[in-house]
Order: C-alpha cells, then structure tokens, then sequence
C-alpha cells in the first residue's frame, strides 16, 4: 500500500498458542486471597502455586512433565500459619523456593529429589520448610531472589519495610523504610540496585547496600496498584498502573530522570491491574492483564514501546508467570511461555511462537540465555562487589549437549539486517586500500535520461506491488526465514550491462598474474572493465593503476559538466513553460468569449505550450 510504513521486526508475527484442556494442569485448588501478587511462579521444573487451604497457609509444587487432572489429594508444603501470599525460585537452584505469607514469616524450601505428585502412601505426606526467616511484625507480601548473587533474598511487608536476607545465615543486614506499603519490587539484572512502588503514588530507585533510594519520582496517578519491572540490561524501568480517570498507563523511565520517557501511554479503561513480565532475549515486554484474558506484547526499540500483537482469551486471569528464557523449547521456535490460572481450578501453558518453517537453529531469536551460575557470592555480595551472571549458549541445548558458557558482558543484538552475498575471499598479497569500483560510462543524452525515467519509474511500480503483496501476506500466522535482498550493483563476476568504452593500462602482461596455471596466448593485456575487479587490483599500486583512476575522475567530472549543461536547459524549459501558461490563463481572464483572432492566438499558444512540455 502506497503511504504505509511497516517497521521491520523478527518477532513482528509472534503469536500465543494455547494448550488443550487435557494437557493443563487440572483440579488445582488455588487461592483465592485478594493480596496483589501473581499467585504462581514457575522455573524450567516446577510450578508453585499459592493453594487454598485450611489449618493455615500452604502452597503447591508441580512438576512440569506432570499434566492433566491432578490427584485430589496431593502433597503440599505446609508450615505458615496464615495465607501463602507470593513464592518465588531460587534463580540457579531450580529446586530452592522462597514463601512469604500473612503470617509475617518467610520461609525457605527444598523441593525433595524425585518429587512427584503420585504417591501410593494412605497418607500423603506433606513437605516443611528448611529455614525459617522472621523478622517482620506484619505480612509480608512479596519475595524476590537477588538475579546476580547466591542466596540474596528481598522481601516486603506490611511494616512498610524492604529486608535484604542472606538465606544461608538467616540474617537480615539490610532494611529499606518505606512511608507506605509496597506494591511491587524488582532487582537490577547485576543485583545492585531495587525499583521499588508503594501506595504513596512514588516510583524508587534503591542502591540496596546504602540502604537509601538515589531516585525518587511521581508516579501513576491513580489509585490502584501501580506495578515496576526492570527492563534487564538497557538501564531502563518499565511501569504499569493507573491514571486519575482510572484508564490503564504504561511509563517508560530512565532512571535519574523525573518523567516517564514520552509520557504515560494509555492502554485502556479496564479495571484489573496490569501486571509487567520482560524478556530480556527478545526485548519484548507482555503486559497481563488480572480479570481479563488477554496478554499484550511490545518489542522495545529507540526508547519506545512498538506495539506486536495481543493474545486474546475469553479465559480470564488472576494470576500468571512466565518460565525463564533457559527453559523454553527451541525446537519450536517458542521465544516465551506464560502459565496462566483460570477459574482457580486449573493452570494453562501459553507458548508464544515465531512462525517460522526452518528446521535449524535460529540464532537470530534465541541470542544466549541467563544460566545456572551465580556472579558472585553472597558475602562478595555484601562486601560490594557487582557483577552480571554468566550466560548459556541456547545452540547448545539446541543440540542436546551440556550448556556452553559464553561471556557475562554480553549485550542484545542489534535488529539483524538482511544477509549479503558472501564477500570474494581475500588476496594473499597485502593491498593498500582502494576505491570501489564505479561503473564509467559516456556522457547521457536527453534520449538516455528520459529511457532512465521510465525504467525508474517501471521500478517503482514494481514496488508497490511488492508493498501491498507484503500487506496482504501479513495476515498470515507464518513468515519464511528472510532471504539475501538483490543488490542493485552490478556482481563482480558478471559481466556490465552498459559497454563502457574499455580503458587500456600500459602495466606490462607479467604483472598480471592468472588465478591458476593456465597458459595465455595473446601476449597483449586485454582491456580492464572498470565495472568488476581487476586481476591488476591484487598487486600493490602502479603508475598503471593510478593513471587508469586519473581517468576516470577525468570522465566524472566531463558527466557532471554534462549533467549540469541539461539541468540548465532544463531550468529555461521550465521557465517558459510557466510563462506560456500564465500568458494564456491571462488571455482566458481578459477576453472571455472573445474575438476569433484572440482565439486563434490562445491556441496557438496553447499549441506551444503543448509542445514546450513534450
């Protein structure tokens, strides 16, 4: 379509697919406390869910690999004397869980080795915490592990208090006082810094270890929850929650500046909370929302949200989590997988997918993935130190190897242009550097410029065909792997198709030598085409060469005279042409239905006019 810009993306088609209800995760019995937080949490082997319970708090594990409907007696971990309020996963221990709950404790777990929900015992067992965390005098209602250091936990409360744990010690060195109750938290991706929203309207910026927050900003303005997450490596804060009118915003935010980078963006007028998930692979962000069933996806790019597409659900939400990027399927080009609760009976897996027919690696999409291994410690933590955890290459478990290691200070890449031919492999003489080859060709006539103008013009045309194919293809849910765009130069190893007059070097026949060992019979050099590489061009600068591109700015520079001469022509064409026109126009004005001679002259003019423009 003329006038239509489509932004060039790889994840411009990704879309949600849903799980047939026989391979969910069926006759759960999840909470239905009214607390703000996601209710499930989920790492490549488990899936925690804050369950509904009585005799105090308790909380689910489900392995993944363990779908369908569930027994209905299952084994729970129990310990809280109150409501499980949030969970959340060690981050290089895919069996350590954390628990937060109205009881103002925090515990910690231990998922046990071959657990599984089928069990032959009358009884079925339940599971007890490993280490007990209290220290806050009301409910605590977040946790959140550290990203980059061993055993570093956060947790809020109700006491307006943030505490920084150390799980191995149970000590808690660390309090950041809020004035009001937080509403979410998210770590840096190095473990340095804290985001932090309360419900005094307030966005915070922590530098956890001086225990005070660098930036403070006004945030959402409207009264319900307001959430934050920390965009991975580009130094940058994601926002969702409310305007005054009670229309659902996401903000973008630099930390250090006071305002939301553009503005607040309105999504809609719906009332649930919009709670924020980052892929940090894909630079996508997916915006749930908590009573409808539908999930936004934006790519981020030039500091703005672009907007890719939505996942509609007639299914609404109270809760959902996506599994880290190390546990997808690369097999099926899935770049994220979402674990939604419906009607608070069971669990739905949602895999969003790039379609694509390729049966290899798709490197392009699955750039390397957050591993198993901590940057530092947790007394290095502590101490100061700060650093990003290593990353494992996807290709590998692609592969079905052991994950390969690549460097920490890995950054995402740019949009990947489309691929070129292969570039001539490299003469073994060293070169100096040289100017591209430009085709040279004799001085155009006006006959010459006005065939150019149609075939651009053909060209064009061509185009926009092109253009509305693509439109029309875009509604399709598959796209092909990109192909090598034609180059408008002409290859190297073809021949040109203008016939340029043929410059003759005066460099002797030994100086160029075959690419193989095959007897030459003419003993003169034969002509060089300047519009393809020379044989000449691997050997080190002549008098021959630099006489050859003498001539060719000397041809250069007779075209631009040329060029300029018909610009000029062109220019008084122009001018008369204007002034036959505003001569005629006047002799309409002043005659109307004049004499004959007048009418005569207004065709003769207009003859003139007519051949002028031709």
């Amino acid at each position: 379509m003329a006038g239509r810009f489509v932004r060039a993306s790889k994840y411009r088609h990704v879309f949600g697919k849903p799980t047939k209800r026989e391979f969910c995760y069926d006759n759960l019995h999840i909470s239905r406390n009214a607390w703000d937080t996601n209710l499930v949490k989920v790492n490549p082997e488990y899936l925690s869910v804050n369950w509904e319970s009585g005799g105090g708090g308790a909380f689910a594990v489900i392995p993944l690999n363990e779908r369908g409907k569930l027994p209905d007696q299952i084994p729970l971990f129990r310990g809280h004397t109150a409501a499980v309020l949030d969970t959340d996963w060690h981050p290089f221990n895919d069996r350590i869980i954390a628990s937060a709950s109205d009881d103002g404790k925090v515990f910690i777990w231990e998922v046990p080795k071959n657990f599984t929900l089928y069990t032959d015992a009358e009884e079925v067992p339940s599971v007890s915490p490993v280490s007990r965390l209290p220290g806050h005098s009301r409910k605590v209602g977040h946790v959140l592990f550290n990203p980059a250091a061993e055993g570093i936990l956060a947790s809020s409360s109700g006491d307006f208090t943030v505490k920084l744990w150390d799980i191995t010690t149970g000590q808690a060195s660390i309090t950041l006082k809020h004035p009001e109750i937080v509403q979410s938290l998210s770590w840096s991706p190095n473990g340095a810094m804290l985001v932090t929203t309360s419900r005094d309207k307030k966005l915070r910026v922590w530098d956890v270890r001086q225990e005070k927050p660098v930036h403070e900003y006004a945030g959402h303005e409207g009264a319900k929850n307001s959430r934050a997450v920390w965009m991975g490596e580009h130094n940058r804060i994601a926002t969702t929650g409310f305007s005054r009118m009670s229309e659902r915003q996401i903000g973008l935010w630099e930390p250090g500046r006071k305002d939301p980078i553009g503005g607040f963006t309105s999504l809609d007028s719906i009332s649930g909370v919009c709670m924020p998930f980052w892929d940090d692979g894909s630079n996508c962000l997916y915006l749930a929302g908590k009573g409808d069933g539908n999930i936004r996806y934006f790519e981020y790019e030039n500091d703005k949200f672009e907007f890719l597409s939505e996942y509609k659900s007639a299914d609404p939400q109270r809760g959902i989590a996506f599994v880290p990027r190390r546990g997808i399927n690369v097999h099926e080009n899935e770049v994220m997988r979402a674990y939604k609760t419906i009607n608070d009976t069971h669990i739905e897996p949602i895999s969003f997918t790039v379609p694509r027919r390729a049966e290899t690696f798709q490197s392009d999409i699955f750039p390397p993935a957050t591993g198993l291994k901590p940057a530092m410690s947790a007394k290095e933590w502590f101490d100061g130190k700060t650093a990003v955890p290593a990353k494992i290459d996807l290709e590998s478990i692609y592969d079905g190897n052991a994950p390969v290691e690549v460097p920490a200070d890995y950054k995402p890449p740019a949009p990947a242009a489309a691929p070129a031919p292969a570039p001539a492999p490299a003469p073994a003489a060293k070169k100096e550097p040289e100017p591209a080859p430009v085709p040279v060709r004799a001085p155009t006539s006006m006959a010459d410029q006005k065939s150019s103008i149609s075939a651009m013009a053909n060209k064009f045309q061509d185009d926009e065909e092109e253009e509305r194919d693509d439109d029309d293809a875009e509604t399709s849910s598959f796209e092909e792997i990109s192909r090598p765009v034609p180059r408008t130069t002409i290859p190297a190893a073809r021949a040109p198709a203008a016939k340029p007059e043929p410059v003759k070097t005066t460099a002797p026949p030994a100086q160029v030598k075959p690419a193989s060992p095959v007897k030459t019979s003419a003993p003169a050099p034969a002509p060089v085409s300047l519009a393809a590489p020379s044989a000449a061009a691997a050997v080190p600068s002549s008098p021959a060469v630099e006489a050859s591109l003498e001539h060719i700015r000397q041809l250069l520079e007779q075209q631009g005279k040329v060029i300029s001469e018909q610009s000029n022509k062109i220019s008084a064409q122009t001018q008369m042409i204007t002034r036959l026109a505003t001569e005629v126009e006047t002799l309409k004005k002043r005659i109307g239905a004049g004499t004959q001679d007048q009418s005569e002259r207004i065709r003769q003019l207009e003859l003139e006019l007519e051949a002028a423009r031709s």
